[in-house]
């Protein structure tokens, strides 16, 4: 009996008078899960946060979070335009009232005569509201230089987040070497990862040329596709562009190598395009992976399957707790497509003021409009400071002895390489963390600074890195990597 009771646990049935939920009886997959950008350095922040405010004395007044692109918590304002029509659909009331402007309140009514019983507190269908994706259609027809967009190729997603875990659900498939490989950048976003793990795909790394400023070379996607074929089926190549943690904005060369890459080995692409109005520096500038492809003319683009996705949290808007998102789909299997809409109907629909909101990004005011001057100059004060930060970061950053930060050329990160004594990287592994989770650690705790170690995104073995958000107003940016800098010399005395 005894023997029998210790086999039916060890199945995931109850042991007597325990839970039935433990963690060795929960889904493997979920423990496999993590995502650095909240992860440990950001728990102890907030409880730093709290000491602080219940009057604990510590070497600095405040924490300062640059560990995430939250653009609004940084401190930057949001767009009056779109704040406007948001509160005109959440209360239709004050359509009456005058304070309002004539362009901000049509856009209401278009939106919330879309929803059912004009509420936008009533389910959308679950694709996502037709005149939505009608005008998203119509943004990317824009932006691409007159390449067409059909509007049953867009689906409305909870931010671009969600889009992504749901493609990558649709192409996980098959047992040992027959399973899904997903290729993925290192550095990479940690939502890729978390998401091959939880749903049990295999991660497939390659890696881009830090030496090059981030850049990627098709070489390195041969020899990482050719080293996992070994193992599993690799099926889709993920590519952000621009990037994140890493900053980069690929050329448009760099974007034909990769969809010809893709046509030869048969690869579905997935292209992350969230940071898209996020371009800064000289001579870059943001090419959309469906315009390159349509470009390339039909031995490419009648064949090579592409899902690109956008959102309302980046760029300029900024807008995180709206989840707004979109993604199109270009090329797809039509009885996939079927499936892909069955899967999303599951979820009945993606938040409607998150595709109000998605709305307003793709058809803001036009020329002539009385939001227009307002909404023009708000857009572009935002990207120019940005652009500033940028330069700022990258400059300040190399002033350091031992961190060598490359050009931040577009999104919102810069990824710089930190040398660490041998000596703390010794202490670290002691203490079983990351060389880089060490030194963040520390960071946080002498000057109140959070960032993200370069551990938690994917990094050449024997390099350290961390990830630092470009968000905070200019003053306390400037603050910050002055802390920084200082924090950097007195822990490389310390420890050498």
């Amino acid at each position: 009996i005894e023997h029998l009771h210790q086999k039916m646990s060890e199945n995931g049935a109850l042991p007597r008078g325990g839970k039935v939920l433990t963690v060795d009886t929960m889904n493997a997959n979920v423990k496999k899960v993590d995502y650095a950008v909240r992860g440990p350095i950001v728990q102890r922040a907030v409880q730093i946060e709290k000491e602080l405010k219940e009057g604990v004395k510590k070497p600095f007044e405040e924490v300062i979070k640059a560990n995430i692109g939250d653009a609004h918590a940084m401190g930057q304002r949001p767009i009056t335009f779109f704040r406007q029509v948001m509160a005109l659909c959440t209360y239709p009331q004050l359509l009456d009232d005058n304070k309002f402007p004539e362009d901000a309140k049509n856009r209401a009514r278009r939106i919330l005569q879309s929803c059912g019983g004009n509420s936008i507190g009533a389910y959308t269908t679950s694709q996502g509201i037709e005149c939505v994706r009608h005008d998203v259609a119509n943004y990317i027809q824009r932006r691409d230089g007159g390449i067409p967009s059909d509007p049953d190729n867009i689906y409305l997603t909870t931010g671009a987040s969600d889009g992504i875990v749901t493609i990558l659900k649709l192409l996980t498939a098959g047992e040992g070497r027959t399973r899904t490989g997903v290729m993925i950048s290192i550095p990479q976003y940690p939502l890729y990862s978390a998401s091959i793990a939880e749903l049990g795909a295999v991660q497939v790394n390659y890696y881009l040329n830090e030496e090059k400023c981030w850049s990627l070379d098709i070489s390195e996607l041969q020899r990482s596709l050719q080293a996992a074929r070994e193992h599993c089926n690799p099926r889709v190549l993920c590519i952000i562009n621009p990037g994140n943690p890493t900053g980069q904005v690929q050329s448009r060369q760099c974007i034909e190598d990769v969809i010809q890459f893709a046509a030869k080995e048969n690869l579905f692409l997935m292209a992350d395009e969230v940071y898209q109005d996020n371009v800064y520096a000289e001579g870059c500038e943001f090419h959309s992976f469906k315009k390159v492809l349509f470009e390339m003319g039909p031995e490419y683009s009648s064949k090579v399957e592409l899902v690109s996705f956008h959102s309302t949290s980046k760029c300029y808007m900024g807008e995180c707790g709206f989840r707004g998102g979109y993604m199109e789909v270009i090329n797809m299997d039509p009885e996939v497509k079927a499936q892909l809409t069955k899967l999303v109907s599951v979820r009945l629909c993606p938040p409607a003021p998150g595709q109000a909101l998605m709305d307003l990004v793709v058809n803001s005011p036009k020329p002539g409009e009385p939001s227009y001057q307002t909404f023009m100059m708000e857009r572009t004060a935002i990207l120019s400071a940005l652009a500033e930060k940028a330069k700022l970061t990258e400059e300040i950053l190399n002033t350091v002895p031992g961190i060598r930060c490359n050009p931040v050329q577009g999104a919102m990160y810069s990824f710089p390489c930190i040398t660490l004594p041998e000596r703390a990287i010794n202490e670290a592994k002691a203490k079983g963390q990351a060389p880089d989770m060490f030194y963040c650690m520390k960071l946080l705790e002498e000057t109140g600074i959070c960032l993200v170690p370069g551990s938690g995104f994917g990094q050449r073995e024997g390099t350290y890195h961390f990830r630092m958000t470009i968000l905070p107003p200019t003053d306390k940016l400037k603050i910050l990597l002055n802390k920084l800098k200082e924090f950097h010399q007195k822990f490389t005395q310390q420890y050498s």
